[in-house]
């Protein structure tokens, strides 16, 4: 069914929840940073910039969607004074202090309230009905198309690649990746380093970046040394890779799960970039307190998962992917690694909320308003994604 989300920033809202302990004093300003248009980082460096505060001391939880009004705490280690900024596109506001900087660990979750726009009206009763299921079952947490920015559909995953000791691959794809933002001269780069690849000379000529240059000067002078340049990748980078590649993972090893247990009647799917997710859309009583309770660990050396079929799936995925346990610990990339974390099988909404009425901007259209809370971790677009998944 046709849909569309994030028509407007002001669509889209996200408010952090933090457990950040504030006090009167202490060695941290704390402050509320809303903004559209921005992504986190970037937005953050040019404050850094702006108020000549070194960008070490700046310290965030979580990064936020550009294309949603978003609001979220930031700390400032030994502020010089309250900062406040009012600008176009973003404010900084004071909160307090803190003894602690700010930190992944003190999300709670988020609040949205989202509208989704330039639905079908004879789709209302059909909507409603997808809404109240997820109202009482909630839906598959899986990690949402967001995590797979750096998934190439041709070349695969830097992180596999890694596991591997595939260095020419992994490197080939972080420097040859098409990402959606790029401009077109990006593009046109990248696909002719691709097509000249192992030509460092040629590579050396069409490089614009300096990761580009330093890239295939070295390796124009150290042909197939491919780790010294892998370890110049920037550690937020590196992890990134990694946890992209430990998502994949993860929800496919959910994913056959649920084709595994459920029925056909009880199926449904919506299309992603890295593969189907796989929904429910009833329950009996046995398999929702089954799923309820479920936890699966993301992959690492050590993960063990929580039971024999799960167990089953998952080192079957792994045999066919032609990764070992072992592998999970590298030894020659260094500035990350792969961490284990259990994440929740279902989640289920708080305090949520919707409506639908006519839809302004697309005639003859109607629109779905949504409020609700999610746990740190969990995607709304996921939500959404369950909304109009179909057999």
């Amino acid at each position: 069914m046709q849909y569309k989300i994030k028509v407007r920033a002001e669509d889209f809202v996200v408010k952090e929840v933090t457990s950040l302990p504030f006090n009167k004093k202490g060695e941290y300003g704390i402050y509320l940073l809303k903004k559209k248009g921005w992504n986190t980082l970037d937005l953050l460096r040019k404050i850094s910039k702006n108020l000549n505060i070194p960008f070490s001391h700046i310290s965030y939880g979580g990064k936020k969607d550009r294309h949603a009004l978003t609001e979220q705490f930031i700390s400032i280690k030994n502020a010089p004074r309250k900062i406040s900024i009012q600008e176009k596109n973003y404010s900084l506001k004071f909160i307090n202090f803190s003894s602690e900087p700010m930190d992944p660990k003190y999300i709670i979750g988020n609040e949205f309230e989202i509208i989704v726009r330039s639905m079908p009206q004879q789709a209302k009763e059909w909507i409603v009905d997808h809404l109240e299921k997820i109202k009482n079952y909630g839906f598959v947490n899986y990690f949402d198309d967001q995590r797979f920015g750096s998934y190439d559909q041709n070349q695969g995953f830097i992180g596999e690649k890694l596991l591997k000791a595939h260095y020419n691959g992994a490197l080939k794809i972080y420097l040859t990746h098409i990402y959606p933002e790029d401009k077109g001269e990006a593009k046109r780069r990248k696909r002719q380093i691709f097509e000249k690849w192992g030509n460092w000379e040629e590579c050396l000529r069409l490089a614009k970046t300096n990761m580009e240059r330093f890239s295939f000067s070295h390796l124009l002078k150290n042909p197939k040394d491919y780790i010294t340049v892998l370890k110049r990748i920037p550690k937020e980078e590196m992890s990134m890779f990694f946890a992209c590649y430990q998502s994949f993972l993860w929800n496919e090893t959910l994913r056959r799960l649920l084709l595994q247990i459920l029925t056909e009647e009880e199926i449904l799917k919506h299309r992603g970039i890295a593969g189907d997710y796989i929904f429910y859309n009833t329950l009996d009583e046995k398999k929702f307190k089954y799923l309820k309770k479920l936890s699966l660990p993301t992959p690492s050396s050590k993960a063990i998962m929580p039971d024999n079929i799960t167990q089953s799936i998952y080192e079957a995925l792994l045999i066919e992917r032609q990764i070992k346990p072992s592998m999970f610990n590298l030894r020659k990339i260094r500035q990350a690694f792969f961490k284990s974390v259990n994440r929740e099988v279902i989640v289920i909404p708080k305090n949520f909320q919707f409506q639908i009425s006519e839809d302004e901007i697309y005639m003859n259209k109607i629109k779905l308003y949504l409020k609700f809370f999610l746990p740190r971790g969990s995607y709304a677009t996921m939500l959404i994604k369950r909304i109009f998944a179909k057999k």
